[in-house]
C-alpha cells in the first residue's frame, strides 16, 4: 500500500478542480472525494490483513525520503491502527462535506479547492512520521479555514476567522517550541519513531511536555483555550463546521497522544492531574454552557467542547481502556458533530433560522432531516446502539480502573454530565421537530435532496455500525494504544 497516494489523490483533485468550469467542479469534488474513501477503504483492509498474517510492526507501509539532510528533514510516512481511523474518519466527513455543498454558488471553484486542500492537510498529518512534516501539514489546514469562514461564512465572519487564525497559529507556535526542545534535545532528529528511542531526561521532558500538548490543545478546544470553537463553528459555512468539528479538532486530539504523551511519557505524568481537572471541567462546562444557547449551531460547537473532554480526559488517565476510549470517542465525535452541522445546515437553508425557538413541528414537513437529527442527538447523549455510548462507556471503565479518590471523582463529574446533555438534546430536538408548525411558510419546505440524504445516511451508517459493532474499530485502535500505555508504564 502506497501511503503516498494518500497525499497525491487530494492534491490531484484540487488541481483539477481549479482546472474546471461551470457545473464540473462538484463532480470532480465529488469523484475526488469518493476515490479517498475507497482509497481509506482499502487501506483498512490492507492494514488488517497484515496485521492477520502476523505483521507486528509498530508502523506499517512506510515510506521515508530525505529531503534536507543537514537539518534531518524528511518525509517519513506509516501507520498503525490510530492513523487508519483518522484516515477513514478524514475520508467520511470530507465526501459529506462536498455533498452538503452542491448548491454552493459563490466562488465554487475556489470553495471545493480549500475543502479538498483541508482533506489533503488532514491526510497528510495522520501519516506522517517526521515532527516538521507533520508540522506542515498541520499548518497546511489553517489558511482554508480562514478563508473558508471569512468568504463563505455568515454572522461576524471577518471577526471569527481572524480569531480562530490567531488562536490556532497562537497554538502553532507553542507546538513549534516544544517540536525544537525535541528535536535538540534528541539528538538533532524530526523522526517520531527515532525520538522514541532515546532517552531524554524526566526534568527535559517536563519542561518540553507543556508546550506539545498545550499547543496541540488549543486545536482541540482544550479549556480554557476553547474560546475559538463557538465562534469558529457559528460563522463557518455548513462544510466548513463539519470539518473544523470533526477532523480539525481531531488533530489536535491525535498530536496530544501521538507526539505530547508517547514522547514525554515522564512530562504526561507529571500533567496528568491538571489534564484531568481541566478535562472534567470542559465536560461540564460545556454542557452547561450547551444547556443556556438557543442557536444551533452554537449548541453543538459547546457540546462539541464537552464532547472533546472526554477524549482528554481519557488521555490524561493514562490507561490502555481509558486511551482506547479517548480514541474511540475522537472518531465518534467526528462523525456525530460533522452530522449535527450538516442537518443544522440544512435547516437552516430551509427555514433561514438557526433559533430553536422559531422552529417547531418541522418532523410533519421535514420527516428525513427530522429523523436524523433525532439519531444524531440520541448519539450526542450516549444512547445505546449508537457509537457516543460505546465511546463514552470505555473512557468511564477506563478512568475508574484508577481506585483513588482523586480519579473516582473526576469520573463522576464527568458522568454526571451525561444528564445535563439528556436535558439540552431532548429539549432541542423536541422544541424543533414536535408540536404544531409554527410558521406557515414552513408547510411548503422541501425535505432533504439527493446528495443531502446521501451525505447523511454515510455518517448515519458509520454511528450505527460503530454503535452495534464497536469490536472492530476497538481491535484497530487498542494495539495501537497498549503501546502508548506501556511507553508510559516504562514497560
Amino acid at each position: 500500500m502506497n501511503l503516498l497516494s494518500l497525499i497525491l489523490l487530494p492534491l490531484l483533485t484540487a488541481v483539477t478542480v481549479l482546472l474546471c468550469r461551470g457545473g464540473q467542479v462538484k463532480w470532480v469534488a465529488f469523484a475526488g472525494a469518493v476515490l479517498q474513501l475507497a482509497l481509506a477503504v482499502a487501506l483498512m483492509v490492507a492494514y488488517s490483513h497484515q496485521r492477520a498474517a502476523g505483521n507486528i510492526a509498530q508502523m506499517l507501509f512506510q515510506q521515508q525520503y530525505l529531503l534536507f539532510r543537514g537539518v534531518n528533514i524528511g518525509l517519513h510516512v506509516g501507520v498503525d491502527g490510530i492513523s487508519v481511523a483518522m484516515v477513514l474518519l478524514t475520508s467520511l466527513v470530507s465526501l459529506a462535506g462536498v455533498l452538503v455543498s452542491w448548491k454552493i454558488e459563490k466562488m465554487t471553484k475556489e470553495f471545493y479547492f480549500l475543502l479538498t486542500l483541508l482533506a489533503l492537510g488532514a491526510y497528510g498529518f495522520f501519516i506522517s512520521l517526521n515532527l516538521f512534516v507533520l508540522f506542515f501539514f498541520l499548518e497546511i489546514s489553517v489558511i482554508p479555514k480562514y478563508l473558508l469562514i471569512g468568504i463563505w461564512g455568515t454572522g461576524r465572519k471577518e471577526y471569527s476567522a481572524n480569531k480562530l487564525a490567531l488562536m490556532l497559529m497562537g497554538g502553532s507556535a507553542l507546538i513549534l517550541v516544544g517540536m525544537l526542545g525535541l528535536y535538540f534535545t534528541a539528538g538533532h532528529s524530526f523522526d517520531i519513531l527515532s525520538i522514541a528511542n532515546m532517552p531524554i531526561p524526566a526534568n527535559t521532558q517536563h519542561l518540553i511536555f507543556p508546550f506539545l500538548f498545550v499547543g496541540f490543545g488549543v486545536f482541540t478546544a482544550m479549556f480554557p483555550l476553547h474560546t475559538w470553537v463557538p465562534d469558529g463553528h457559528s460563522s463557518a459555512p455548513t462544510a466548513g463546521s463539519m470539518f473544523l468539528a470533526g477532523i480539525s479538532m481531531k488533530l489536535g486530539g491525535y498530536g496530544c497522544l501521538r507526539v505530547a504523551v508517547y514522547l514525554l511519557p515522564e512530562g504526561a505524568k507529571q500533567y496528568a492531574n491538571i489534564i484531568i481537572v481541566l478535562s472534567a471541567i470542559a465536560i461540564l462546562y460545556g454542557a452547561f454552557a450547551t444547556m443556556m444557547q438557543k442557536d444551533l449551531k452554537y449548541m453543538n460547537a459547546y457540546s462539541s467542547v464537552s464532547h472533546v473532554g472526554f477524549s482528554l480526559l481519557g488521555i490524561g488517565m493514562l490507561t490502555q481502556t481509558a486511551v482506547t476510549g479517548a480514541l474511540l470517542q475522537m472518531v465518534s465525535h467526528g462523525l456525530m458533530t460533522a452530522l449535527f452541522f450538516a442537518v443544522i445546515g440544512m435547516l437552516y437553508d430551509r427555514t433561514h433560522t438557526r433559533m430553536v425557538g422559531e422552529m417547531g413541528g418541522l418532523l410533519k414537513v421535514l420527516p428525513f432531516i427530522s429523523t436524523v437529527l433525532f439519531i444524531v442527538g440520541f448519539c450526542s447523549l450516549g444512547l445505546p446502539g449508537l457509537s457516543g455510548f460505546v465511546a463514552e462507556m470505555t473512557v468511564f471503565v477506563g478512568a475508574w480502573q484508577t481506585d483513588d479518590i482523586f480519579h473516582r471523582a473526576a469520573t463522576i463529574a464527568a458522568a454526571a454530565s451525561i444528564v445535563v446533555t439528556a436535558v439540552y438534546i431532548l429539549r432541542a430536538v423536541a422544541q424543533t421537530t414536535m408540536g404544531p408548525v409554527k410558521n406557515e411558510q414552513f408547510l411548503h419546505l422541501k425535505d432533504a435532496a439527493w446528495y443531502e440524504r446521501l451525505a447523511a445516511m454515510l455518517l448515519v451508517a458509520a454511528i450505527v455500525g460503530i454503535g452495534m459493532a464497536p469490536g472492530w474499530l476497538a481491535d484497530l485502535l487498542r494495539p495501537a494504544a497498549e503501546i502508548i500505555t506501556n511507553r508510559i508504564a516504562g514497560k
